[in-house]
């Protein structure tokens, strides 16, 4: 087959969790496969080494910028379509939720969660009504939808009405780094600090996450608390609750980070916590279960079912819950002994490896189709 990839979403830096989702599909996909051509359909923003280095992958740079949205969203409808007609590929992988709507081929698209269905407070008015539009699309006009959940499965059936068959559930992968990381931990001694990576939106549930720490910081006043991840739409909010508390020595806001740098945080951190309110998957604490930090995170699905009983649970909605999360996972001694043992096990249970193997069974299924249909 030709397999092409649309990459136009794609702002190194500055789309979070999805970036990581394509960079590691792609490196998986190429270990598993050498058979099939995958085009990789850029734009000006993104560099040729988002592609493997391999023979059966090439780039095909788009003259579109990712930042300029609306340009990015013209050319998906127009300019995409025709350079994958022009390429003769067999089908199309969207890893970012939206697809061209006249694609000349069967497209199989990814859909992480559903929050503009779950929770549209947390758009910006000018954004909502253009994911509404062509999420829509996407779920109804692909061969195949990509759920990395059971949870986003759910919400494709109640809120799109998909039929079920339409659907394939491929969860996430974590990297082999992270599990260095657990075993590099094992000589290390933490430092007095409390985890968190996560975007600064809404949703994330930082701004509790950070009242809980400034009444955790009266119990032990020599832990910080480090956010890591890109800027979002709430970073601002955030930054004025840290000043009023008195916080500002105490939480750093981190901006977004290098995987490097990431490594470093989870190797040093005396535990991981995540508040969400809402996820697609959880990809954040599947790597610190990976990394043997250990976790505490919302009792909410699917982070749940992705940590299993490898993690602390707490209610997200509650502030006490939060506190006492806290206090527990940092002076818990067998709690954290077992949590830090049982996460790396949990953790194997995922790889990207499978995940490049599930979705490639779904490109193949989806152009398999097609030609019979034909």
């Amino acid at each position: 087959m030709r397999i092409g990839v649309n990459a136009l979403y794609l702002i190194p830096g500055g789309v979070g969790g999805t970036e990581i989702y394509l960079r590691c599909l792609l490196g998986a996909l190429a270990e598993v496969d050498q058979e099939d051509q995958y085009l990789v359909f850029t734009n000006r923003e993104t560099e040729a080494s988002v592609a493997p280095s391999r023979p059966n992958f090439l780039v095909a740079q788009q003259p579109v910028r990712g930042v300029v949205r609306p340009a990015r969203i013209l050319w998906e409808q127009t300019g995409l379509p025709m350079a994958v007609a022009r390429e003769r590929v067999d089908v199309l992988l969207n890893p970012g939720f939206t697809m061209p709507v006249l694609c000349p081929c069967p497209s199989v698209t990814v859909f992480h969660d559903l929050q503009h269905k779950r929770h549209p407070e947390h758009f910006r008015w000018f954004d909502l009504p253009f994911w509404r539009l062509l999420l829509w699309l996407a779920a109804h006009r692909s061969k195949f939808l990509v759920a990395v959940s059971e949870a986003t499965r759910a919400d494709l059936v109640r809120y799109y009405n998909i039929p079920a068959g339409k659907i394939r559930v491929v969860p996430h992968g974590v990297e082999e780094r992270f599990f260095e990381i657990g075993r590099r931990r094992e000589g290390v001694k933490p430092e007095p600090y409390l985890l968190a990576v996560s975007t600064l939106h809404p949703h994330k549930n930082l701004d509790r996450l950070i009242r809980a720490f400034a009444r955790f910081h009266v119990i032990e006043p020599g832990f910080r608390l480090v956010i890591a991840g890109m800027r979002g739409f709430f970073a601002g909010e955030l930054e004025t609750l840290i000043a009023g508390l008195g916080l500002a020595d105490s939480v750093q806001l981190t901006g977004w980070v290098s995987r490097d740098r990431l490594e470093e945080l989870y190797l040093g951190a005396r535990a991981y916590i995540n508040p969400t309110l809402f996820e697609g998957f959880g990809m954040p604490v599947l790597e610190a279960l990976a990394a043997g930090v250990p976790v505490a995170c919302s009792s909410i699905e699917p982070v749940r079912s992705v940590a299993g009983d490898a993690a602390l649970l707490f209610d997200p909605a509650s502030d006490d819950a939060v506190l006492d999360a806290m206090i527990r996972i940092v002076s818990d001694d067998a709690l954290r002994t077992r949590l830090a043992e049982a996460g790396p096990r949990r953790a194997a249970q995922f790889s990207w490896r499978q995940t490049a193997e599930e979705t490639l069974a779904v490109l193949r299924e989806a152009s398999r189709r097609s030609r019979t249909a034909i």
